[in-house]
């Protein structure tokens, strides 16, 4: 039994590393082609690149690990029945239940990995690819700013620094000419300014102090001074393709995640984003549990069938876990209009499939399971002699 664990645990694992790999490397290859004008527009590096897809990682193997975990069972059970290890391990005594333990365990680990992720990875690497485009992004926005010339690249704006310093983003003897708004047109006039990145909103700030705006309205010209003024431009404006946007739930961190006291506030303000950050809350949970559900989910599936090609099983776990992903991203969206708590909505599905695999797992165990395979040639068969009588 000893040995049979430990073959079991190490099949489970390596069809894990393999399937996690490969699906990450598509997810970031399709990341990547949604995200070329935001590469092409900041003008990257490979280690950058690199380093951005390394941050974005972790939010991929949020999602990842329960299907890759549910690949690593659901393959080593089909080969074992298509090869008829399990009716040979059966007829020595061997039941299903002794085999489950290295299983079990595997999909525990699994659980635990998705645990870290959600708690500590997720926000790390969200935040850490935030940090990283906006800090490229102000720092070629000190490039775009070059001392003496007149800089028309941002719509509908022109700027002038007489100095201009890339490293520090500091400028001297600045003028920005501002016609964003469709009536008025705004100079701006001010001896010094700074250029900064917002982390919140996702912005970049053109920061100027001591100077005097001059607004024209029609006919009429008002003008004002000021100790500080903020020219906020979104990143976009900027760059083709890059929009970050005010900080998501999915980058809030565990402690912000449950900062009751401001989420309070936030529900009288915008209800919209309290609810998506109640269902941000379960989603942490939902997931890494996923990894346990879908496992004894597909056990018992994996040994109705015999003779099945792995190509065929591949395709067949897709589309189980498709199935249940739908029924989730239904109970998101529901929970996110409000039309459906997030306690029903996004544990359903999860108590659905825990509730059909260990009714499966026990006909499997009794050996009352359907024969799939023998089901579809059976009925090719009667079909042919149908014809043939014809």
């Amino acid at each position: 039994m000893k040995l049979l664990q430990t073959r079991l645990f190490a099949e489970h694992m390596k069809t894990f590393v393999l399937s996690a790999s490969v699906l990450l490397l598509f997810i970031l290859l399709g990341r990547a082609l949604q995200l070329r004008d935001m590469l092409m527009g900041l003008e990257l590096s490979v280690f950058d690149t690199l380093k951005l897809f390394g941050y974005l990682s972790p939010f991929f193997m949020l999602i990842i690990c329960p299907i890759a975990c549910m690949l690593a069972v659901f393959l080593t059970f089909l080969r074992m029945s298509t090869d008829r290890e399990l009716v040979a391990l059966k007829a020595g005594g061997v039941s299903l239940y002794q085999m489950l333990p290295a299983s079990l365990f595997f999909s525990l680990l699994c659980t635990g990995f998705g645990f870290f992720i959600s708690l500590h990875l997720q926000a790390w690497g969200m935040s850490n690819f935030r940090a990283e485009v906006l800090s490229i992004a102000s720092s070629s926005a000190r490039i775009v700013v070059q001392p003496g010339v007149f800089n028309k690249d941002i719509p509908n704006m022109v700027m002038f620094a007489r100095k201009a310093d890339p490293l520090t983003g500091t400028m001297a003897d600045v003028m920005v000419e501002d016609r964003r708004a469709e009536k008025n047109r705004m100079t701006i006039l001010a001896p010094e300014g700074s250029i900064d990145a917002d982390y919140e909103s996702g912005e970049i700030i053109f920061l100027l102090k001591d100077g005097r705006s001059y607004v024209e309205n029609n006919e009429a010209m008002s003008i004002m001074g000021f100790k500080e003024y903020a020219v906020r431009l979104s990143i976009d404006s900027l760059f083709q393709g890059v929009d970050m946007g005010p900080v998501k739930p999915k980058e809030y961190s565990w402690e912000r995640l449950y900062d009751y006291e401001n989420q309070a506030n936030l529900a009288k303000k915008n209800p919209r984003m309290a609810r998506k950050i109640e269902v941000e809350r379960h989603k942490r949970f939902v997931f890494p549990i996923a990894c346990m559900v879908l496992c004894i989910f597909v056990i018992p599936i994996a040994t109705s069938f015999q003779g099945l090609k792995q190509q065929t099983g591949v395709l067949m776990a897709l589309l189980l876990f498709l199935t249940y992903y739908s029924f989730l991203m239904m109970g998101i969206s529901l929970g996110e209009s409000g039309d459906l708590s997030p306690n029903i909505g996004l544990w359903v599905p999860n108590a659905v499939f825990l509730g059909l695999g260990l009714y499966g797992m026990r006909l499997a165990d009794q050996e009352r399971m359907p024969r799939i395979t023998e089901f579809w040639s059976n009925w090719k068969e009667r079909r042919k002699n149908k014809e043939t009588a014809a």
